[in-house]
């Protein structure tokens, strides 16, 4: 019999709707939340707007067998028809010392520069004490109710493999999860809560993969020689937290992505493996995960042409996901305002193409930057390109202080800029499945936050509301 691991405290502050159901071996169990399709999930195709594919059933509420109080309830969203409208919860259960910069700087060692280092370089007992408290303010039942009002109807929780508490009896592999500090579980099934109590659809997101799987902070590790893709015991690991995740909560996650943003850039061999792992892990997700539960890929920065074809009958709902910034290279940040707006028009066509003869799509990160000017952007210790402080030598476009930060010191000109720019990659975005803002928050950049951009007035509180009706023309 398995044992039981997670603390009871924890689930009792989950309240009624999580419950133990006899028999499991001490599985969490989440009733009336899995909106089972009533055909069979082999054999419909993850399809865009080409084939459509999919009739999605609402959602019943039943009792628990024990009779405790069913979970909150809702509709299963139809991507053939429905626009995803969503945000990423950045910075909550994977860090990113741009979004949280003070959990950084109270560490008082320069060299901590990403959750690896924070883990391996402070006190353990220190640095789990100031995660749990990260873990419990950086995001509350409140913001899940702010992006209610505001029209969100799904949101995207990166996840570390860290925090899934695999045991010996999940994986023939290895279990630790040195330097790394374990402990968001508990936090993770509170937000799954929280989105179902305030109608919203939940991508739950492996962010952070075993040995990292392109180097980047933003998975955990930064490093020169990420080693997720080449290495088999981290692809193994990978499989397995999938596997776990689609079976221990799977009835509380309306989509499960197995990977964000694989580094198939590094070569051949990371692309043939990335594309390998999506085939192995929707296979074995398939085999545990509740029927109507879509699975979500990346297209792992190959562009969505590169994947004509790929994983679209056999294997039910599959959603693919690009990224889309202009901002991290030379050419983009010498774009004008109305040439940013007229690159974002001039993606439509092949999104839409794909999207046709192949998987629904959603643009699963963008934001309302187009400089690299917040702080630690590019990395803890490392400049912006923007202003030429950058590692290499740049070009230099100008002052970051007008930018970035506190929207109190950006022009009405920029603000009007950052509306349009909202609209347009809004507008592209629903030519096909829809759009995940990065990130709800940040500490001190508004130009990157929802959050404050809907205080600042150029996100505006419903996302249908247009003041550039046709500015694709």
């Amino acid at each position: 019999m398995r044992c039981c691991f997670w603390a009871t405290a924890s689930l009792l502050a989950l309240g009624p709707a999580w419950t133990r159901a006899a028999g499991q071996q001490c599985r969490l169990q989440v009733n009336a939340a899995t909106g089972a399709d009533s055909g069979d999930s082999s054999s419909g195709t993850g399809t865009g707007s080409g084939s459509g594919g999919h009739t999605s059933a609402s959602e019943t509420s039943t009792a628990t067998s024990t009779g405790a109080s069913s979970t909150p309830t809702l509709a299963a969203f139809d991507y053939a028809k429905e626009k995803v409208r969503g945000v990423n919860l950045g910075g909550w259960f994977v860090l990113e010392p741009w979004i949280t910069p003070s959990l950084f700087e109270e560490t008082g060692n320069e060299d901590i520069v990403d959750e690896y280092t924070y883990g391996q370089l402070q006190d353990q007992d220190t640095a789990l004490e100031k995660l749990t408290q990260h873990w419990e303010t950086w995001y509350t039942e409140d913001d899940f109710a702010e992006m209610e009002a505001a029209g969100i109807n799904h949101v995207r929780i990166p996840l570390g493999y860290w925090s899934v508490p695999l045991t010996s009896s999940d994986t023939q592999g290895y279990t630790h999860t040195d330097p790394y500090v374990p402990g968001a579980w508990p936090y993770l099934l509170k937000a799954l809560n929280w989105a179902k109590m305030h109608n919203i659809h939940t991508i739950v997101d492996l962010h952070g993969a075993p040995g990292s799987q392109n180097g980047y902070d933003n998975s955990g590790q930064r490093t020169g020689n990420p080693q997720f893709a080449v290495t088999p015991t981290n692809v193994s690991r990978a499989l397995d937290t999938m596997v776990f995740i689609a079976k221990e909560i799977g009835g509380m996650v309306d989509v499960l992505e197995l990977l964000n943003e694989g580094a198939g850039f590094r070569g051949d061999d990371w692309a043939s493996n990335i594309r390998q792992y999506f085939q192995d892990a929707t296979t074995a997700v398939r085999n545990v995960a509740p029927t109507d539960m879509t699975i979500m890929i990346g297209d792992a920065f190959l562009g969505v042409q590169s994947w004509d074809g790929f994983l679209t009958s056999g294997v039910g709902k599959v959603i693919m996901d690009t990224h889309d910034y202009q901002l991290f290279s030379e050419p983009e940040l010498e774009r004008s305002f109305d040439e940013h707006v007229s690159v974002a028009c001039s993606n439509i066509e092949t999104l839409t193409s794909y999207a046709h003869d192949n998987l629904w799509t959603v643009v699963g990160e963008w934001s309302n930057a187009i400089t690299d000017c917040t702080l630690w952007l590019n990395g803890r210790g490392i400049g912006a390109r923007w202003d030429a402080t950058y590692v290499t030598p740049t070009s230099y476009h100008g002052s970051c202080s007008s930018y970035t930060g506190n929207s109190d010191g950006f022009s009405d000109e920029y603000k009007t800029f950052l509306r349009r720019y909202w609209e347009v990659q809004t507008y592209v975005a629903e030519q096909v499945t829809g759009w995940i803002y990065w990130t709800w928050k940040a500490e001190n950049a508004d130009d990157w936050s929802y959050q404050r951009g809907l205080a600042g007035g150029w996100i505006p509180q419903d996302p249908t509301d247009r003041l550039y009706p046709n500015i694709c023309g």
